[in-house]
């Protein structure tokens, strides 16, 4: 069986310039960086806005295993389905992250012959998009404390200073440290750290942003301290935002690649959806409704973290009024959450399967939340019986959706010609009602209680009185209309990984809570969750590197 590298580098790739000119993008509007990536001005995307809005596909899933689920792997064989049943289709996704390339996952490009390419270059350094996006938020870290060693005009208070230091790989040593010792001359003393690059509001706000005057006004919106008096001191306040925005002028245009089977693709952000939004830009997905019929893109790990904020944030900040969802799922992740471990899951259990199910069957009850019609993707293994497979049918015909089997990851758009159908046939239905979870105006408290209660199956939230002050001092800078972004773990419902299924009952212990006022939304901190991660004991990096004839081996 070949590997996912290796099915990738015998792809016939057409020119990137030939990809534009199928959407209609002239050869002077795609900006090559190399043969087979591109980048789409933004005067031709400002040209598109009069265009009719395609449908728009969301592709989530149930709550992630070790086992795997195939997220990216469905988002890239639905969009080739469709391809193949004549719609215009077009997918937008995620750059993935070293921090996790070289940590746990060894790639995200999907896999098999579901994959975009190249995908050696989209799992690496790209379009150096990420690294654009992490010298713009150490430029501004920098300006800060320069800010402060020269005066310190704006009175930030260094002990309320809340802005920390990025960098795209995972590095638990550098998540607390102390910064400017040396005496006199390296500035004040304090304490300080570093989050993964994907966790950066600079992130994040490129990732919501329309436009380059948009990006420039939240950029300039970021809160990076407090006054001793607690009033916030902006990047504005130290006139950080316009070189910020140069450096990430660039990085705001989408990047053009291309699947397996030549179908256009955007490869554009990546937050993380357990410590950040778990969407791709705003500007990736508006331009690709601009220049296909269907755009299906994708939100990190299960629906209860990637979906949500994906309907709860980036729809209600872009306007976006989903169509479709499909909900990847698995046989083997159903029989972990069935109480079965990883080494056995290559044997037939019904049971288990069913004991698993109460897992699916929430993610299904939380996307009908948000009023948009849903269908299941069985993202089938070799391993998998037909026992098995019906278990999951009849479960979610007994809840009104239909569960499709999907064999893409050996067959390409071929084992998704079904779904295709059946995800086009909902989109063109117009029974989408698309509702955010919880209104504007309620109380960033509440807010964080609603989603806890109907979307995680918690009793409760609670925390200590200093973070619960902190919602209050939030509402009274002005930012209670906010939505907020929970920082969970992706393993559980709960704030325990360990607590599989559909666990009820549980309380949500929210330990710290971050303002990001130029991305417009509340970070909240639960459980042990790091916005810095740290590389497992055995590293994907441990089998990455150059082979005889010089290509890279051990990237999936």
């Amino acid at each position: 069986m070949k590997s996912d590298i290796e099915i990738a580098r015998q792809a016939n790739m057409q020119p990137i310039v030939e990809v534009a000119d199928r959407l209609g993008i002239p050869e002077a509007a795609a900006l090559q960086y190399g043969p087979w990536k591109a980048k789409v001005s933004l005067d031709h995307i400002a040209s598109l806005q009069d265009k009719p809005d395609g449908k728009l596909i969301l592709v989530t899933a149930m709550t992630p295993t070790p086992a795997g689920e195939g997220k990216t792997t469905t988002t890239v064989g639905l969009g080739d389905g469709l391809n193949r049943i004549g719609r215009k289709a077009m997918i937008c996704l995620r750059e993935p992250s070293l921090g996790p390339c070289f940590g746990m996952k060894g790639g995200a490009a999907g896999g098999g012959f579901a994959q975009v390419v190249p995908m050696e270059d989209i799992n690496l350094h790209f379009t150096g998009d990420f690294h654009a996006i992490g010298s713009a938020h150490n430029l501004l870290s920098a300006m800060l404390d320069n800010h402060i060693y020269w005066g310190n005009a704006s009175g930030i208070d260094i002990r309320r200073i809340a802005w920390k230091r990025v960098m795209d790989m995972n590095d638990r040593a550098l998540r607390q440290i102390v910064c400017s010792l040396g005496g006199v001359p390296n500035g004040f003393p304090r304490e300080a750290g570093f989050d993964i690059t994907v966790a950066s509001e600079v992130m994040a706000i490129l990732c919501l942003a329309m436009d380059l005057e948009d990006l420039e006004r939240r950029l300039g919106n970021i809160v990076v301290g407090y006054t001793r008096d607690r009033q916030p001191v902006t990047a504005r306040d130290i006139e950080a935002n316009g070189a910020m925005t140069v450096l990430l002028r660039d990085a705001l245009m989408p990047n053009l690649v291309q699947t397996l089977e030549n179908n256009p693709a955007f490869v554009h952000g990546g937050p993380f959806a357990n410590i950040a939004h778990g969407c791709n830009t705003v500007l990736a997905t508006r331009t690709a409704l601009k220049m296909a019929d269907y755009v299906v893109t994708e939100a990190g790990f299960g629906a209860d973290l990637g979906a949500e904020k994906f309907f709860d944030i980036k729809c209600r900040k872009a306007g976006l009024d989903p169509d479709a969802v499909a909900i990847v799922a698995t046989i083997r992740a159903l029989k972990m959450h069935g109480g079965v471990a990883k080494d056995d899951l290559g044997k037939e259990n019904v049971a288990a399967v069913k004991d698993g199910l109460a897992n699916l069957g929430r993610h299904i009850e939380n996307v009908n939340k948000f009023g948009v019609p849903a269908v299941v993707a069985v993202n089938m293994f070799s391993s998998d019986t037909d026992a098995e497979y019906e278990a999951v049918r009849a479960y979610c015909a007994e809840r009104g959706v239909e569960a499709v089997k999907c064999t893409h990851w050996a067959e390409g758009s071929k084992g998704t010609e079904e779904l295709a159908n059946r995800v086009a046939e909902i989109a063109d239905s117009g029974k989408a009602r698309f509702k955010p979870l919880y209104e504007d105006k309620l109380g960033l408290w509440d807010k964080v209680r609603t989603i806890a209660k109907d979307i995680y199956g918690a009793d409760d939230i609670t925390a200590d009185k200093a973070v619960q002050d902190q919602f209050k001092q939030l509402e009274d800078l002005g930012y209670g209309h906010f939505p907020v972004c929970m920082a969970k773990t992706q393993y559980s419902f709960s704030t325990s990984a360990s607590l599989k299924g559909a666990p009820t009952g549980h309380t949500v212990p929210i330990r710290e809570v971050r303002l990001s006022a130029g991305a417009e939304f509340i970070v909240v901190v639960t459980g042990e969750i790091m916005t810095m991660p740290g590389l497992p004991r055995v590293p994907a990096a441990n089998a990455i590197r150059l082979d005889d004839k010089g290509q890279v081996a051990g990237l999936f």
